[in-house]
């Protein structure tokens, strides 16, 4: 081995860099494959890499390029990454260098979109029910757009000509470009700090995905769920759709529609007052008409036209009255002498007097019991008889009994 050359695993490890560092085909190359081991440390770097059916290869994705990014990598996404190919002195591996990662098969744009909305309605934010009920009068209007487009032009137009009574306050922002997410975001916070309006318009024009991609922004889309100020969403044309449409309390298909969604129109209300002006007046024509006939019945009533006729009216029925009370209790008395009367005949009839005044008397013992058989004395007792008129004291000498008929003999 005397005369052969040995190197250090540093020096190889270097000579294979510089080697692949000096390939022209190495040092910028596009790689298509699929995400595995994908780790975001807390120093912003993302570490993965990319496989096939057939092999792998180590990538690393700085956070100076990362910060360019749309879309959040995970774990089986197929991917196309832009970078150089060297190694890592240290380690001896050889890895991809990434400048540039962009999904594979849609755009880097919708990618995000999709992710960003997938989270939001986990979150909750796209909730209906947490949604706020725009003023249907509004006294004053927030504009939060580019003051210098035509969208701001045309809810200006809309707004004066539907509801002129609504005073419009127009917040500038820029809304296309890498600082309209923060502009969005603090206009709205500002808006809502200070209580500026009752409602509040937030969008622009039509444009591409990449144009209109700061209301697609997470952070303005949390700033608009936050608002405490009913927010309308109006970005684009009809069928652009945004995340700050499905976060905001409503939906406009364009800025124009926006303008007319937040403000009646003035024509109608004219004519809806007209028609309730016509009912009110209907309706107090009904009840005059109606308060007139019954002023007139009530003229027309007696106790009104002659007030003593009622209390004339009231002295004869009891006069009446009285009258009849008189008869019912003169009868009632008639009828209860007559009774009176028969009932006296009858006990008159029964009277024992009436029998004594035929000639009979009522025999008495001493005691003053009734005699009534001859077997109850005894000759020699005193027996008392009572005639129609007056008593005679007497002496039983003898009592002779018949069969059903008692006698007896006395002696005075």
């Amino acid at each position: 081995m005397s005369g052969t050359p040995v190197y250090t695993v540093t020096q190889v490890n270097q000579y294979i860099k510089s080697m692949l560092d000096g390939d022209k085909l190495l040092s910028g190359v596009f790689i298509r494959g699929e995400i595995s081991n994908y780790k975001l440390y807390p120093s912003g770097h993302h570490y993965f890499s990319m496989k096939d059916a057939e092999g792998a290869i180590r990538c690393v994705l700085f956070r100076r390029e990362a910060v360019n990014l749309r879309f959040r990598p995970q774990n089986g996404m197929k991917v196309i990454a832009y970078g150089r190919i060297t190694v890592f002195p240290r380690d001896g591996q050889y890895q991809l260098y990434c400048s540039q990662l962009t999904a594979d098969g849609i755009g880097d744009l919708h990618l995000a979109f999709e992710q960003c909305k997938e989270k939001l309605y986990r979150e909750g934010l796209f909730d209906p029910a947490r949604k706020k009920p725009l003023p249907k009068f509004p006294g004053k209007i927030a504009l939060i757009t580019s003051p210098a487009g035509a969208a701001v032009r045309d809810m200006l137009r809309i707004l004066n000509a539907r509801w002129p009574m609504a005073e419009v306050v127009v917040i500038p922002v820029r809304v296309q470009g890498s600082e309209a997410p923060g502009e969005l975001c603090a206009a709205l916070a500002w808006a809502n700090r200070h209580r500026v309006a009752d409602l509040i318009i937030t969008g622009r024009g039509g444009g591409s995905m990449e144009d209109l991609w700061a209301f697609n922004d997470e952070d303005v889309a949390r700033s608009i769920f936050a608002s405490e100020i009913p927010v309308i969403s109006a970005v684009g044309h009809e069928p652009d759709v945004t995340i700050a449409d499905f976060v905001a309390d409503v939906r406009a298909a364009t800025p124009s529609n926006g303008a007319e969604l937040a403000v009646p129109d003035q024509n109608d209300v004219y004519a809806a007052l007209f028609q309730l002006e016509r009912r009110m007046n209907r309706a107090m024509e009904r009840k005059l008409e109606l308060s007139r006939t019954r002023l007139e019945r009530m003229a027309e009533r007696r106790v009104l036209r002659d007030p003593m006729a009622q209390i004339m009216d009231r002295r004869t029925w009891l006069s009446y009255q009285g009258e009849r009370l008189g008869h019912g209790l003169s009868a009632a008395l008639s009828g209860e002498r007559e009774r009176l009367a028969r009932l006296a005949a009858a006990l008159d009839a029964m009277s024992p007097l009436k029998v004594l005044g035929r000639g009979y008397a009522i025999p008495k013992t001493e005691d003053g019991h009734i005699l009534r058989s001859s077997r109850a004395v005894e000759p020699g007792q005193r027996l008392s008889l009572t005639v129609a008129d007056g008593s005679i004291d007497c002496r039983v000498e003898q009592t002779t009994h018949t069969k059903g008929v008692s006698q007896w003999r006395k002696k005075s």
